[in-house]
């Protein structure tokens, strides 16, 4: 499969290639314009960019590094089928940072950060009835300013590592993606942050977090040869409150 050439005509020569090589192939790997099991090419990439194999190396590299890639000795890189494992463990970790988030904010709630997320809810409404891939970005954003909010910049880009198998899963999910009722949740979280109900909050974020696990076999029933299952089957989902936090 080729998606190569919108790769060359994007690419920005006073920056640095690899990086750009990386956020394309990404974007095209999370959104499922590959297959599990489609070979991408480091020659063919570098051929089509008009730039050396080095820096598309260097975005194998980090492809690999999160999973989505592997690279295989004299039989190329493939696109990986999505790990099961890995989208539970990111779900979890992605539970235990933002609880903790959500329970800084609302321990003591900026009314300009409330407008900021009032502001987003409407926006994410809006796109109800246009386009589901309009709601992912959204979605991504608010769960990025609660992060900023609470100054935790740096556990964000962790959690955006960490979270490419789960974002593979959200593309294969448009079809029956709960969209309102995920912005009921997000507006529960806001409404939470804002009465100053950390408690409340906490709660609320690791139910809106949970939802990928209702979700998960029946899209894995869909689309079976894009997932990788332990044993060849879809396990007995295993949702343990994390210690110390809330069980909702």
């Amino acid at each position: 499969m080729t998606a190569h050439g919108p790769i060359a005509s994007e690419l920005d020569p006073s920056a640095a290639i690899a990086p750009q090589i990386y956020a394309h192939l990404r974007e095209a790997i999370i959104r499922n314009r590959f297959s599990p099991g489609d070979r991408i090419s480091e020659s063919e990439i570098a051929r089509s960019c008009s730039v050396s194999r080095q820096p598309v190396r260097e975005a194998f590299i980090k492809l690999a590094g999160e999973g989505l890639v592997a690279i295989l000795p004299q039989r190329g890189t493939i696109i990986t089928r999505i790990g099961y494992g890995a989208v539970l463990d990111a779900r979890f970790l992605r539970e235990a940072i933002e609880a903790d988030i959500v329970s800084i904010l609302a321990a003591a709630p900026d009314p300009a950060v409330i407008r900021d997320l009032r502001a987003q809810l409407k926006a994410q409404a809006a796109v109800v009835r246009t386009d589901p891939l309009d709601f992912i970005g959204l979605d991504d954003r608010f769960h990025r300013t609660l992060a900023d909010a609470a100054g935790k910049v740096g556990a964000w880009r962790m959690i955006e590592g960490l979270k490419s198998q789960m974002d593979r899963v959200r593309f294969l999910s448009l079809g029956h993606f709960p969209i309102r009722k995920l912005i009921e949740q997000h507006t529960g979280i806001v409404d939470r942050i804002e009465n100053g109900d950390p408690r409340g909050a906490n709660a609320a974020i690791r139910g809106h977090l949970r939802e990928v696990l209702s979700d998960l076999p029946q899209i894995v029933g869909a689309n079976p040869g894009f997932f990788d299952l332990p044993g060849g089957k879809i396990p007995q989902p295993v949702n343990a409150p994390i210690q110390g936090g809330v069980d909702i």
